[in-house]
């Protein structure tokens, strides 16, 4: 089905199984492949030099933004703008939030306004899940503490397809601070959805205990784990969630960067070619040097182009699970 269609036409075996999108954890590698053959159609629109469609026209979209962002909210603002949603923009910075106002309390007043979608980043875990139990809306999950990044993870996977043409068999390793990375959770539950193989490389202080459980392999050896590898996906230390440089659980960022850092010394070593990742926002000279983020292999701007094509796929695909009567 075209995706310029209205998101009312969307029969009933192109529809996904869920209501809300909370984390992969709850979604079937059947739904991640609707939401990746929806982002194609979306992709094409993209491209084109008219990229605004009507899909979600009489739908109002409400951005709720508890943590800073740059990268997600702009890439969310803009899928709802070329669907031709309603956008309304929230920030706790300038909002009853700092009052003291609850949660609960905002999200019922921006609902009251007839607000159909609510797009939510928060720093507390589970956030998303006690707002889709209480929200008479349709609700997606802009990453929620520790927890899941949903969007992330399904745009990390399609650039991995996008590339390879294929994520069933790929061995994708992610390297960094696992512990504290909302975006490991998440794309290590969408590429065992998928068949990929993963493993994870980092710090043992950054590795959680008993992660093997979720169905990967670790691997302290960075050069070890590279030369294993056809996707390379590199994050940053998350000191926002460690209470700042003292409690890092290494010695140093210095000590970091050579012993888990990716530069081109290292990645000519690997042998091979080897695709390289990033979610953004890049330390460059930490993770990953300047001259590997811009390499010929990185596909780290084809994810930020693909993040667009994935959200317009998801709110539109979200919107046809919407009550016809409330729409």
């Amino acid at each position: 089905m075209s995706p310029i269609a209205s998101a009312k036409s969307i029969g009933a075996g192109e529809m996904l199984s869920v209501d809300h999108l909370l984390g992969i954890k709850d979604i079937t590698a059947a739904d991640i492949e609707l939401i990746f053959r929806t982002a194609d159609g979306f992709k094409e629109v993209l491209n084109r030099p008219m990229k605004k469609v009507p899909s979600l026209r009489d739908i109002t979209v409400a951005n709720l933004f508890f943590e800073n962002s740059t990268r997600t909210r702009v890439s969310f603002e803009l899928a709802e703008k070329r669907l031709s949603a309603d956008v309304v923009n929230f920030s706790s910075g300038g909002s009853s939030v700092s009052k003291g106002e609850t949660l609960i309390d905002t999200v019922n007043n921006i609902l009251a306004m007839k607000v159909d979608m609510v797009v939510m980043r928060h720093p507390d875990p589970g956030a998303a899940v006690f707002l889709a139990r209480h929200a008479k809306a349709r609700i997606v999950n802009a990453g929620d503490g520790t927890h899941e990044h949903p969007t992330q993870a399904l745009l990390d996977a399609y650039s991995i397809r996008e590339r390879l043409g294929r994520v069933k068999g790929a061995r994708v390793l992610i390297v960094g601070d696992i512990l504290h990375s909302r975006v490991a959770l998440s794309n290590i539950f969408c590429l065992n959805k998928l068949g990929a193989e993963v493993m994870l490389c980092g710090p043992r202080t950054l590795i959680p205990r008993h992660v093997e459980a979720l169905g990967v392999r670790v691997e302290q050896d960075l050069d070890k784990a590279l030369r294993w590898c056809d996707v390379a996906n590199m994050l940053r230390i998350q000191l926002e969630r460690q209470g700042g440089q003292a409690s890092t659980g290494f010695p140093s960022l210095r000590e970091y960067a050579m012993l888990y850092g990716l530069d081109l010394k290292r990645y000519r070593g690997i042998g091979k070619e080897v695709v390289i990742m990033h979610p953004g926002p890049i330390n460059r000279g930490v993770e990953i040097t300047s001259d590997v983020a811009d390499h010929a292999n990185s596909i780290i701007l084809d994810q930020v182009e693909n993040g667009v094509a994935i959200r317009m796929a998801v709110l539109y695909l979200l919107a046809a699970r919407i009550p016809r009567a409330a729409v």
